[in-house]
């Protein structure tokens, strides 16, 4: 049991007392002016004047799935667009379009605003995922080509027990090649370079036929380390990211490099999401508090972690500032970390870590919103001022609002703790997650709603897709997952998500991005096809870990987001009409074997990630399919896979039985695949929660709040740790 303490007529845990405790007396310190007891005062008022219009806002939703269901129930299959418009603007789910919308967000990071590059999102409660991420800001493009299948791994290529010299080659090789084809020389190629220097500030290189060269364009050199005849550092410039070729005639590369390179290193994850929703499995006031405190460390920098690697035992922290010299002889001071996002909860969950005078759970996202900015206080006025934003901002991404009026909301919340914590108004900045149906029909009533605060939107095919297969539940049975990917209304809604954006005038002031790519083993295939979303205009899209960081970011060297985002074609007409076509199966697609084999991948996929989130409380990792391949999971594709499952028992494709017997064959296999884990639970048998969680996702996924995963999970975690505590 977590004690208690009674603040403002509020029960609050503990744990998040004393957070707040201590970040307000270090904010005291530095001249801020909010007392414990007026800031526990200024929470209960939030609480009370905002949780009835939270209540409301998650009725609303209720209300319209109902109707929406009741339409389909009356007219089942694939509805008059006409018609369906009509009944959509009627009942107040379709919003209209709103007069032109012009974003005015100010005081905004350039790695927000002006650049283009690869972002992580990473579970916060996991210090040591934290910090990769945070020092993701720079990889080394030799370590990521080594170390992966962007290098053919097949005949003199393989990789070994030890270091292979002939994949070694391939892999300066090829960063010879990068650096032809991104900052060439004026004359002759890199690959012949035997020297750099600096002369007269620009960058001289020598070449094996005995002259010398610089570069094809001069202002691509930006700084220098070392001295200037003999660099160890050369910094130069290319869309905005920046390339720093590390010379070490001693080094491991080095030494035998014509030049001494010895690694190219690579401006990588300009951004990061530390995120407190759905890859954390956080269900009480401990996993609460610490994110909260997780938060605060990297704010101010403190945050380190023991790591145990190769033998040897360190402690890790996250990096300082990078120095240069610049052509001009000043200093050149380039962030060595990346610039980071919080991720709040979304409006649905409360949370036992808070309780009202009447004993009420509060809202989750109301205390995330007041306790992450707290965090926030140290470096927005303390004395880490600028060591995230130099702009002053903190970054909150919100994710699974449905239309405007619940954008609306999240701005008003910011609102509230600004004016609590003496904050200047829209020093909290919002990112709208565009991954529910009612906010991708209205995006540009939502990006209106929030236009002096929003920073961000971004796709995600997932939780996009759970939403259509739970809002349009009752039309039919669904296709499988991956012939949804095929059906009109994705590629509509991506193109959608960039054309409004640009529109609204996120241009110069907000990232327009793009979802993950969830194989993180499988890097050839995304150098293949994740170049897709930059020429889709995103300036940014996720990846699911720093080498896959360094290797997406070299997709913004071989295309200009912003220049691929002008020349991106209008959108048809009948856009809206796309994204409305419901993805259903048409009659004679779903066979038995196509039925069978998707029920399968589905519970294996379901298990695979629900027994680590319920059992070792894990909420985002690298989870083995039916066929071995490992795949990002996180509770967006649990969404996915447990609603399109709701949706086939519902109409009959498939039976309770047929359920329980893949969940019965699944479990063995998943069951396999954990062998090696000494802490893993055994789900044969059926016993067990993380099992029990599983089939009732499946089994009451119709009836669950938009198709959610979190009222299950939260619950049977919360019942897993009791069982654990009391062993």
């Amino acid at each position: 049991m977590i004690p208690t303490e009674t603040r403002a007529g509020l029960s609050v845990a503990t744990p998040i007392v004393e957070f707040a405790k201590e970040a307000l007396a270090a904010d005291r310190a530095v001249g801020g002016g909010v007392t414990d007891d007026a800031f526990w005062d200024g929470v209960a008022a939030i609480l009370a004047d905002l949780t009835p219009e939270n209540e409301a806002l998650l009725a609303r939703r209720d209300d319209l799935q109902a109707q929406i269901d009741a339409y389909h129930a009356e007219r089942p299959g694939q509805p008059d667009l006409a018609e369906y418009r009509a009944f959509l603007s009627g009942i107040g789910y379709l919003e209209g379009e709103p007069a032109q919308v012009a974003v005015a967000t100010e005081n905004v990071d350039p790695e927000i605003a002006r650049l283009a590059g690869p972002q992580l999102v990473v579970p916060l409660l996991n210090a040591r995922f934290a910090l990769n991420a945070v020092n993701a800001r720079w990889g080394s493009l030799y370590d990521a080509l080594y170390g992966t299948d962007a290098i053919s791994r097949e005949g003199e290529l393989a990789p070994g027990a030890g270091y292979n010299p002939a994949r070694g080659a391939a892999v300066i090789a090829e960063g010879r090649r990068f650096l032809d084809a991104h900052v060439a020389l004026e004359q002759g190629s890199h690959t012949t370079a035997t020297g750099y220097a600096v002369i007269d500030g620009a960058l001289v290189v020598s070449t094996s036929e005995g002259g010398t060269t610089g570069l094809a364009d001069p202002a691509a050199f930006v700084g220098y380390r070392g001295e200037a005849a003999a660099p160890e550092r050369v910094l130069l410039s290319h869309n905005g990211l920046h390339v720093d070729i590390v010379i070490d005639r001693s080094g491991t590369n080095g030494k035998t490099d014509s030049a001494g390179i010895d690694d190219i290193e690579l401006e990588s994850a300009l951004t990061t999401i530390m995120d407190l929703e759905d890859s954390v499995a956080a269900v009480d006031a401990d996993d609460k508090a610490l994110g909260y405190r997780n938060w605060r460390g990297l704010m101010d920098g403190t945050l380190a972690e023991q790591v145990s690697k190769g033998g040897k035992t360190f402690t890790r922290t996250a990096n300082p500032d990078r120095e240069y010299t610049a052509p001009n002889g000043e200093v050149l001071v380039l962030p060595g970390r990346s610039l980071l996002f919080v991720r709040n909860v979304g409006h649905l969950m409360r949370t036992p870590a808070v309780r009202d005078a009447n004993g009420a759970e509060v809202f989750e996202g109301i205390l995330d919103a007041v306790m992450t900015a707290v965090g926030s206080l140290v470096e927005l006025r303390g004395p880490a001022a600028g060591r995230n934003s130099r702009a002053g901002s903190m970054y909150i991404v919100k994710p699974k609002m449905h239309g405007s009026a619940e954008v609306a909301f999240a701005a008003k919340l910011f609102g509230r703790v600004e004016e609590l914590l003496g904050l200047p108004a829209n020093t909290l900045k919002i990112g709208i997650m565009d991954e529910e149906r009612r906010t991708s029909a209205n995006l540009a009533a939502c990006i209106a709603a929030a236009s002096e605060r929003v920073v961000f939107i971004n796709t995600g095919f997932l939780d996009r897709t759970g939403d259509e297969i739970h809002t349009s539940m009752r039309a039919g049975a669904m296709l499988p997952k991956g012939a949804i990917r095929e059906e009109p209304w994705l590629p509509t809604y991506e193109a959608r998500n960039v054309a409004i954006g640009v529109d609204c005038g996120l241009d110069g002031r907000a990232q327009i991005g793009k979802g993950m790519w969830a194989m993180p083993d499988l890097m050839a295939a995304m150098l293949e096809q994740k170049i897709g979303h930059v020429r889709a205009g995103a300036s940014t899209a996720w990846v699911p870990s720093p080498t896959a960081a360094t290797l997406h970011a070299l997709h913004y060297h071989q295309q200009d987001a912003f220049v691929a985002r002008r020349g991106l074609p209008a959108l048809a007409a009948d856009s809206l009409d796309a994204l409305l076509t419901i993805p259903l199966a048409p009659e004679g697609a779903l066979t038995p074997e196509v039925v069978a084999t998707e029920v399968e991948n589905n519970v294996q996929s379901i298990l695979g990630y629900v027994v680590r989130w319920i059992d070792q409380g894990v909420g985002c990792s690298k989870v083995p399919d039916i066929h071995d391949v490992g795949l990002m999971e996180d509770r967006a594709t649990l969404r996915i896979s447990s609603q399109l499952l709701a949706n086939w028992l519902l109409h009959g494709v498939i039976t309770e039985g047929e359920i329980d017997a893949a969940l019965e064959k699944c479990a063995v296999i998943v069951d396999r695949q954990n062998a090696a884990d000494a802490t893993y639970e055994p789900l044969a048998g059926g016993a067990g929660t993380a099992f029990e969680a599983a089939r009732r996702l499946i089994l009451e996924g119709t009836t669950q709040p938009n198709g959610y995963t979190e009222p299950l999970l939260h619950a049977l975690r919360l019942r897993k740790k009791a069982e654990l505590a009391g062993a």
